[in-house]
């Protein structure tokens, strides 16, 4: 089974009361695909500019991850640069360079176009729009923003809710974009705007996922140390994600062992900075997590 991933490759540099490290791996589509490739092939479609480690390139072959689409143009590749304080729950931006990713426009193979699982994680939703233009009848598209694209871009992300099956936000941007304080109502509003699935992420507060069939509700996995959040929720996304690629049919059962196993995917993410823990991670580990979670949250 295969899925499409849609995103950012980035050098990141991120301090958190652990330290610092500097231009590590990361990036929206990086961070899905350490998790989504323990259950399904993923092409990952991105921009990186002429400074790009060759080092993250050979890694990123070596963990099976399909580059057909990963583009090298010339100039920066995208840098972020953040710190967290406190309860880590908010990263302070403290420097962004778009780099090559302003320039970006996805090119995929004929044979990627047929591939039926999609997922449009963090960039510009008119880049997001440009893909899902080019694929033959996607089954299954999901969809990550942020709140920069809701300020500046709110009617090409609205357009874009119209055309996907699943919408996956974290508590402040699904607030903003729906106008609704109430995290229920702010999921029925977003689900109204077009797609069949709603996922909320809350951060150490777990996630809140609604469709018009059912609503459901899990924690977070409580780990006892967390270093660094950064790519956690595109983590979630991709074990979510992942999971439903390879599933034979989505159901309602289907949908909660696959939030659980993105929950758990990011409960790896955080322990570690960059993909430190999730580029070691093997499906053995998953599944022995996801048992002592199963037990964490059941009577």
């Amino acid at each position: 089974m295969s899925i499409i991933v849609l995103g950012t490759v980035a050098l990141d540099t991120v301090k958190t009361p652990f330290g610092k490290r500097r231009h590590m791996l990361g990036g929206s589509a990086v961070h899905f695909a350490m998790a989504a490739r323990l259950f399904a092939d993923v092409n990952l479609v991105a921009i990186i500019g002429e400074d790009f480690p060759k080092k993250y390139i050979n890694f990123l072959h070596q963990k099976g991850v399909i580059l057909t689409s990963l583009i090298k143009s010339k100039g920066k590749t995208f840098k972020w640069e953040g710190q967290y304080q406190g309860d880590l729950n908010t990263a302070l931006t403290l420097n962004t360079e778009l780099g090559v990713l302003s320039i970006f426009r996805p090119v995929i193979s004929p044979a990627q176009r047929k591939i039926k699982n999609i997922f449009l994680a963090n960039v510009d939703p008119d880049i997001q729009m440009h893909l899902l233009r080019r694929l033959h009848s996607p089954q299954l598209v999901g969809l990550d923003s942020m709140n920069y694209w809701i300020n500046h871009k709110r009617r090409a992300l609205l357009r874009l809710l119209k055309k996907v099956d699943i919408y996956v936000a974290n508590d402040q941007e699904a607030r903003s974009l729906s106008g609704q304080a109430n995290l229920v109502k702010a999921a029925e509003a977003l689900r109204a705007q077009g797609p069949r699935m709603v996922l909320i992420k809350k951060g150490e507060h777990g996630v809140l996922f609604l469709s018009d069939k059912f609503i459901f509700s899990i924690p977070a996995y409580p780990t006892h140390k967390v270093v660094d959040p950064t790519g956690a929720g595109d983590t979630f996304a991709g074990g979510f994600m992942g999971f439903l690629a390879r599933a034979k049919k989505i159901n309602q059962a289907g949908i909660k062992k696959a939030i659980a196993y993105g929950t758990v995917a990011a409960s790896f993410n955080v322990e570690g900075f960059g993909v430190q823990k999730t580029a070691q991670l093997g499906r053995k580990d998953l599944e022995r997590r996801l048992a002592k979670f199963r037990k964490y949250v059941l009577f």
